[in-house]
């Protein structure tokens, strides 16, 4: 068995999901093959999963490779977590024009202009390597990590052969961070919950103690409260959305601030205030970890913390599950085929339970959503499909089309300002070399 890892230059998330891969012993034998463009990170991951695999007695041959074709070759699970252009150049540029224009973000990597870029600059990527997954390992799964989630899952499963899961965080960490949050008593590991929609737009639908008692209530008297404590009051955005809309969503505040109209607005600074909204967050988070990164490599390059305990990421459950035939159920992005969540778009990616086993991965059939929720999940959909759309036509005029119809952008700028912003960012990245030719 072979786990190939695409952007193995990120070398503690590379350790995250490997070493989770290398305490799995019922994987038994099996190799690791580490690919990415820079070679003195590729090379530092590789020293650092090398010692891994010695400190814990793996079972793993470790082998890396600047040739994607050969890291490929032969794999029957890859990890993709590749970033098209980093912080520096891509980045910064999709933040500094569109503040030129008067639109801010926070996050900027799954819906909006920012996220919109970055997938245009990412599915090219993506493109060369169904061509290579293709020919030399057909019947790899592909298990995507890489942002804008839905746009490039979507892509991927709609036109490649290449059979594609996108994986997240926010689920799972969903109901345990809002119980803590708000302070309730309860086990999360005990509760029982459905959640479905879309990545980082998937709604708590239901969630209930062991004894069978509904926790909705407790949950919006609790963050409805004007003496809520200060980890409540910092999620104020989606406790918004859940007075109006009745169901908690899975991604965090800052988040969905810009994934709605009704937040972020140029002329009204009041609302940043209420809402406690950090705009520019991400610009601030990329620094601090790269910060992070630097010191947390220097000690796993100097042979220091390379302890390790298997964590609650999805991947290295997703393939012993493929592997051993023991079911494992976890939230991944999917294509709506056959209408999984029915009042949903068949051509959406949706974020619903799936079955990983020996039968491979089975999306579970869900009940509709509620009107509303459906409602708000939509109007992130069309962008998304746009955009996918655009990235196959090479014509501007289909990003346009796509940023217009973002809601927050849509919310914010004229027809004539998102056609100049859209312009101004496809000649940067174009020239920067992150962005094919367009009409």
């Amino acid at each position: 068995m072979k786990i190939c890892f695409l952007g193995a230059g990120s070398t503690v998330f590379v350790k995250n999901i490997l070493g989770d891969c290398i305490l799995t012993e019922s994987l038994g034998e099996f190799e690791i093959a580490l690919h990415d463009i820079d070679a003195q990170r590729l090379d530092e991951s590789y020293n650092v999963i090398v010692a891994l695999n010695k400190e814990y007695h793996g079972k793993a041959t470790v082998t890396k490779s600047l040739d994607r074709r050969e890291a490929l070759k032969d794999s029957d699970y890859i990890i993709n977590a590749i970033q098209v252009g980093g912080y520096k150049p891509c980045t910064v540029t999709d933040f500094v024009i569109p503040m030129k224009y008067g639109l801010f973000q926070t996050i900027g990597d799954t819906l909006g202009v920012g996220g919109i870029m970055r997938a245009l600059r990412t599915i090219p990527v993506l493109e060369d390597f169904a061509r290579d997954i293709e020919e030399v390992c057909p019947n790899a799964y592909f298990l995507n990590y890489t942002n804008p989630m839905a746009m490039l899952t979507g892509y991927m499963q709609k036109y490649t052969n290449v059979k594609t899961v996108g994986l997240c965080h926010s689920v799972q960490a969903c109901v345990p961070d809002l119980l803590k949050k708000l302070q309730i008593d309860v086990d999360p590991e005990k509760t029982k919950w459905d959640i479905y929609g879309i990545n980082h737009q998937a709604w708590l639908l239901k969630i209930e103690d062991e004894n069978g008692r509904d926790l909705y209530p407790e949950i919006k008297e609790k963050a409805f409260a004007p003496n809520r404590g200060l980890s409540a009051k910092l999620d104020a955005v989606r406790f918004e959305i859940m007075r109006t809309f009745g169901y908690y969503v899975t991604e965090s505040s800052e988040h969905n601030s810009e994934y709605t109209p009704w937040f972020i607005k140029k002329f009204n600074p009041f609302l940043i205030i209420k809402y406690r909204i950090p705009l520019n967050e991400y610009p601030r988070r990329c620094r601090n970890q790269i910060r992070n990164w630097k010191k947390q490599k220097e000690n796993l390059l100097n042979g220091n913390f390379l302890e390790h305990k298997r964590s609650d990421e999805y991947g290295s459950r997703i393939i012993e599950a493929l592997h051993t035939g023991k079911p494992f159920v976890f939230n991944g992005s999917v294509l709506n085929t056959d209408k999984i969540i029915p009042n949903l778009p068949e051509d959406a990616c949706v974020e619903v339970p799936i079955v990983a086993d020996a039968n491979g991965l089975t999306p579970q059939k869900c009940p509709p959503l509620p009107e509303q929720c459906a409602a708000v999940n939509i109007t992130n959909i069309i962008p998304q499909l746009l955009a996918i759309k655009a990235s196959q036509t090479r014509k501007l005029e289909d990003v346009y089309r796509a940023v217009a119809m973002d809601p927050h952008t849509g919310a914010v700028l004229s027809l004539s300002a998102i056609k100049k912003m859209c312009k101004e960012l496809y000649e940067k990245h174009h020239k920067d070399g992150y962005l094919p030719d367009y009409k």
